[in-house]
């Protein structure tokens, strides 16, 4: 039986570059015949070995085809049409090779086979329960289409973890499944009986320098045609284990604040692009409209629904012909032919207003601020609190990062951001108002109410602080809407042939 296998997997190992099977005996044949290589065009050829395709060969995990990585923001950026899919493989990838290459360079570590292999499953399921349109369903649908219910992709994932071991008898021990789970949760406490740098590698939930955040940058960076100046791979050399946490060579201080606000520039660029929220607003009423009669929410909760739930869901409304799924098909129809909703205004929030603006700028109050003329009412009008930051909300990240330096490998410290760059920002988050309308022909209107409005916020703002200089919000000179704007009809733009 040994020689039979042997000659049937000698032809395909010469493919992969052997020339003489003389000095491997029977299993090492079998073992190296059963990995296979994934050519990815951000990190090369990827080995997935058998723990990788015992999961990657399920439909479970196949469905991650089918869900966008940039959700609403394909529909900007074409390049961006890569999937959920590619960019696990690629953060497996990534989890292995950080987890060996410490294993390599400290030996005192003790990372075991068991180790290696739980961080790169991590890895590799960590996006397992992301719902359609990615971030769309669990930050947008399903808090309106379940209020109260606490979800999120995280939980989804664990959900379709069990799911896919079960379903597909999958050989694994109950303690790496466990360990596999808080892995992918990522912990900055103690977890009893294991490594807790190993929690830095998929989810790090000290800093965010994590291999998901290498490989989705990295990734997003190159398909929607976005140059990125930082270097993960340096990240992964320059790195070491002290007191049970990754820190980082010294000279890669200005690389990591470089990644950090590469993240920022993408969500400010890409991922909040407006014209991509105005679609994302438009794919949640579609589906809002469709919930009660196809159940999309209560996928959440029955693996076996939600395996079937991917970016398809679209399709699905769009070949139904019943008569409850005529608005969300309307909706759909009017992406497909770029009649989306329109942004109206918006203004970037000082820190100390963002409550006060929460309170009073909503959908409600612009409309009591209509003129007399002015024939909007509230559900033209949308109104979003868009939040951007670097990672850690008002914090730098680069603060929560400990160090080592390369003549004294064994001893972390944190660097001051002053000793990073001078150039640095002074904060680290920004709330963005804005304003859309699902009607765009009333678009100026709204912006006039809304303006109003803001001018009523500014001066109750300052009559509360007598003698003093308050922050105000002030227009944007550059979206103020002429007053006689009107919107070129798309028919108008076509020949007439008579």
């Amino acid at each position: 039986r040994c020689t039979r296998h042997a000659h049937m997997s000698k032809r395909s190992m010469l493919r992969r570059g052997f020339t003489d099977l003389s000095d491997l005996d029977c299993d090492d044949a079998l073992v190296l015949d059963r990995t296979k290589y994934v050519n990815d065009p951000i990190h090369g050829y990827i080995a997935l070995n058998e723990d990788m395709l015992q999961f990657i060969d399920t439909p479970q995990f196949q469905r991650l085809r089918h869900l966008k990585q940039l959700g609403s923001a394909y529909s900007v950026f074409p390049g961006g049409s890569h999937n959920r899919f590619e960019h696990c493989i690629g953060t497996a990838h990534l989890a292995s090779e950080v987890v060996q290459g410490l294993a390599q360079r400290q030996p005192d570590l003790d990372i075991d086979s068991r180790d290696i292999r739980c961080v790169t499953l991590a890895g590799l399921c960590h996006d397992l329960g992301h719902g359609p349109f990615s971030h769309l369903f669990d930050n947008a649908f399903i808090p309106r289409a379940r209020p109260g219910v606490e979800w999120s992709h995280e939980v989804g994932s664990e959900m379709m973890l069990h799911h896919t071991i079960d379903t597909n008898n999958i050989d694994i021990d109950d303690a790496d499944v466990r360990l596999i789970k808080q892995l992918i949760r990522g912990s900055s406490r103690r977890v009893d009986g294991e490594k807790m740098f190993l929690f830095d590698i998929v989810a790090n939930q000290r800093n965010g320098i994590d291999v998901d955040k290498f490989d989705y940058i990295q990734r997003d960076c190159y398909n929607v045609g976005v140059r990125s100046s930082y270097d993960f791979s340096r990240l992964m050399l320059n790195s070491r284990v002290i007191d049970d946490e990754i820190c980082y060579n010294t000279k890669e201080s200005f690389n990591l604040a470089e990644m950090f606000h590469t993240r920022y520039s993408l969500h400010k660029r890409i991922y909040s692009h407006r014209a991509a929220k105005a679609i994302e607003f438009m794919l949640v009423d579609a589906l809002l409209v469709a919930d009660p009669v196809l159940g999309i929410s209560q996928a959440i909760t029955d693996p076996q629904l939600y395996q079937m739930l991917t970016d398809d869901i679209v399709r699905d409304i769009e070949r139904s012909a019943a008569p409850e799924l005529k608005e969300a098909r309307d909706l759909i129809s009017r992406i497909h032919t770029r009649d989306i909703y329109k942004f109206v205004d918006e203004f970037l929030l000082p820190p100390e207003l963002v409550p006060a603006v929460g309170m009073v700028v909503n959908e409600a109050e612009i409309v009591g601020h209509r003129s007399d003329n002015d024939d909007f009412v509230e559900r033209d009008v949308l109104v979003d609190v868009c939040r951007i930051h670097y990672g850690m909300k008002k914090e730098n990240p680069v603060d929560h990062i400990n160090f080592y330096s390369k003549f004294n490998s064994t001893e972390k410290f944190s660097i001051a951001s002053e000793f990073v760059s001078l150039c640095v920002p002074e904060k680290y988050e920004e709330h963005i108002l804005r304003i859309f309308t699902r009607t765009p022909a009333k678009r100026n209107q709204i912006q006039r109410a809304a303006r109003r409005l803001i001018e009523r916020l500014n001066t109750d703002i300052a009559a509360r602080s007598p003698g003093s200089t308050p922050q105000n919000l002030t227009p944007n000179r550059g979206l103020t809407l002429p007053s006689n704007l009107v919107l070129a009809d798309t028919k108008r733009r076509r020949l007439q042939f008579h």
